[in-house]
């Protein structure tokens, strides 16, 4: 980590950056920490967002020994002995273990029984979603909460303020790359500041790009213009215009705007306004994404070029997204029915389908309720005429 990053790291709940949804003076964690009542607790965000920083100002904020340890190298004996040593101590350590998502079930279950005596306060960080990672037992005895990536605006703050005490001068385009390229990682934007201002005074944009050609994270902007241009080819796509389509996406290209980022919004256009209009779509889409991956700028143009005239070439249809949009809808409103007995597991009214012919009539649900509505448009055509045929069929031979 750079001399800027170690020297302006947050000591404090209100030095951190970008965080006033949970950290503000009404933030729920923020009010959990300063009454003593945090409970174990797994923060994911992306990178750069705070997560690590926030460990240790809890740590502090509390009055706990802290002990930082990375999910794929942490050893079970090194817990036990911390456990150990804090046996009979008043104040209990704060463990932080980074990369939590990749905690084996056996470092899981040592966790557990110090978790449940709260030997400990265990924090866990990731970049992904550990939810599912996790047993159900270690959900049940944490919290879990999603650390923002934080905006141009706090960014723009922050860099302004070290700008100022560092005695750094910048263009006013460099402080706008320093910014979006950084994707909301406040480590990598004063990681690039320290190194442009040991080559150049002031920090100029060439400067910048000789160091960090391309912005690092998705779904970041230097303004509103690159959200517009990423909206702008959606769009084009979604109204079938192959040649505006392509437009915007080399606009966003040549903006700087990270391939994965492109072929992650291409992904869910595939299916939320392509579906099974034209299944293939998503595949294509899948495998775009998987190869920008590996391959990057400037071949991975390429592929995102293909992908985009394929898209913007297939019929169309949001019947899927609809529909589950209208199954969520109704859960939320309360529809919550109980699990007809004869589909439960080991039922033994259970008709088998595959006994019938691959069809049978019988209930799923304990009351009729309809979601899904067909454009017609394309291959959904076809899925139509399947289903016809196969919910028809039984009443045909019967009849």
């Amino acid at each position: 980590m750079s001399t800027l990053a170690l020297k302006y790291r947050p000591v404090s709940l209100d030095e951190i950056a970008g965080q006033e949804r949970l950290l503000g003076k009404e933030g729920v964690l923020r009010k959990l920490i300063e009454s003593g009542k945090l409970e174990h607790t797994f923060l994911y965000g992306p990178p750069g967002c705070g997560k690590t920083t926030l460990a240790r100002v809890i740590a502090q904020t509390l009055g706990r020994p802290f002990y930082e340890m990375n999910a794929t190298s942490l050893k079970i004996e090194e817990l036990r002995k911390i456990f150990k040593t804090y046996a009979n101590a008043l104040q209990k350590p704060l463990i932080f273990i980074d990369e939590v998502h990749r905690l084996s079930k056996n470092q899981q279950e040592v966790l557990l029984p110090f978790m449940e005596n709260n030997d400990a306060l265990i924090i866990g960080a990731s970049t992904e979603n550990p939810y599912y990672s996790l047993s159900a037992a270690m959900r049940s005895r944490s919290h879990l909460f999603k650390l923002d990536a934080i905006d141009s605006e706090a960014m723009h703050a922050f860099l302004d303020s070290v700008l100022q005490k560092e005695h750094i001068e910048a263009e006013e385009d460099a402080r706008e790359y320093l910014v979006f390229s950084s994707g909301g990682d406040l480590r990598a934007m004063l990681n690039l500041l320290e190194s442009a201002a040991a080559v150049s005074s002031p920090v100029t944009l060439e400067t910048l790009k000789s160091i960090r050609p391309h912005a690092m994270q998705a779904g970041s902007s230097e303004s509103e213009s690159h959200y517009e241009l990423a909206s702008a080819m959606i769009k084009s796509i979604r109204g079938s215009d192959i040649d505006a389509a392509l437009y915007y996406l080399a606009r966003l290209i040549e903006g700087g705007e990270p391939a994965e980022f492109i072929a992650r919004r291409l992904a869910i256009l595939a299916s939320e306004d392509i579906g099974n209009a034209n299944p293939h779509a998503l595949n294509l889409a899948a495998s775009t994404l998987d190869i920008v991956k590996h391959i990057g700028y400037p071949e991975a143009r390429i592929s995102l070029a293909q992908l985009t005239v394929y898209l913007a070439s297939s019929p169309k249809s949001n019947s899927a997204y609809m529909a589950i949009n209208r199954a969520q809808k109704a859960i939320k409103a309360g529809h919550i029915y109980p699990v007809p007995d004869h589909i439960k597991t080991h039922a033994k009214t259970y008709r088998y389908p595959h006994d019938f012919g691959g069809w049978v009539e019988q209930p799923y649900l304990p009351r009729q309720m309809h979601f899904y509505e067909s454009s017609g448009m394309g291959f959904e055509k076809t899925l139509d005429e399947w289903h016809k045929k196969i919910t028809q069929k039984e009443k045909t031979i019967h009849n």
